[in-house]
């Protein structure tokens, strides 16, 4: 959500263009910036259900380390597809404006990911550890419609380039808010401690990840990916010693 407009894909000014083009790079960039943000979400989610390795005879460490996990490999391959194809389309941003915007889709992710596996599990008849059986209920029904407008809406405010920054922000804020009343509708037709535990622990790892994102998309590209006008600074040369 850098820019509101497409980058150019000839090389940097004044020189011929070698290698990769700048949109290549930079898309290269997002790709692998996508990759540190789920280790850090693997990483924090391992982190937070720890302590619960020490209660009981470890059952709820399992179970509770298992979503993260799951939305994580899931996230991997459409996750790089998506990265690719918004670090081609998009200039560098601003770093504090990329952190919070990442870690609040992350949060949004976590947060959606996890009542999506939920919701799978009862689909499948699998008997789930965090929540009673949702089949049949009317939540039961409506939440993947819901799941999938705020997906929409959060895609729709990354990669509408041609809008301005404040309507793709209120795109995701629909889309967050959205989330948010449908997993709260989940949650809330069987309530249980584990199920709380499971969702602040996908839902903070992901904010973590999103935050890792974000710097890499603040990042990626390099100086020839800064948008025109931008108040970015430009990477000072390093000094060679002695100099």
């Amino acid at each position: 959500m850098a820019s509101s407009s497409r980058p150019e894909s000839n090389g940097s000014s004044g020189s011929k263009s070698q290698g990769l083009r700048p949109s290549s790079r930079r898309a290269f960039g997002c790709v692998t910036w996508l990759y540190m943000g789920i280790l850090f979400f693997l990483g924090v989610g391992f982190l937070l259900s720890l302590p619960f390795r020490y209660i009981g005879n470890g059952e709820l460490f399992a179970e509770t380390l298992g979503i993260p996990s799951l939305v994580g490999l899931a996230l991997i391959l459409p996750g790089m597809a998506l990265a690719a194809l918004l670090g081609s389309r998009t200039y560098r941003s601003e770093r504090r404006r990329a952190i919070r915007v990442g870690t609040g889709i992350g949060a949004i992710v976590g947060w959606t990911g996890f009542f999506s596996l939920a919701w799978l599990e009862s689909a499948l008849g699998i008997r789930s550890a965090f929540f009673e059986d949702l089949g049949g209920s009317f939540f039961f029904y409506i939440f993947i419609p819901l799941a999938l407008v705020t997906a929409g809406l959060v895609l729709y405010g990354l990669f509408s380039a041609g809008s301005p920054f404040a309507t793709r922000r209120r795109l995701v804020l629909i889309g967050g808010a959205v989330a948010l009343v449908a997993g709260v509708a989940v949650f809330v037709t069987g309530p249980s401690v584990i199920g709380l535990v499971g969702l602040l622990v996908t839902t903070l790892g992901g904010a973590a990840g999103g935050w890792a994102a974000g710097i890499g998309y603040a990042r990626a590209g390099g100086d020839d990916m800064i948008p025109p006008g931008a108040t970015i600074r430009r990477r000072e040369p390093r000094r060679k010693r002695g100099e």
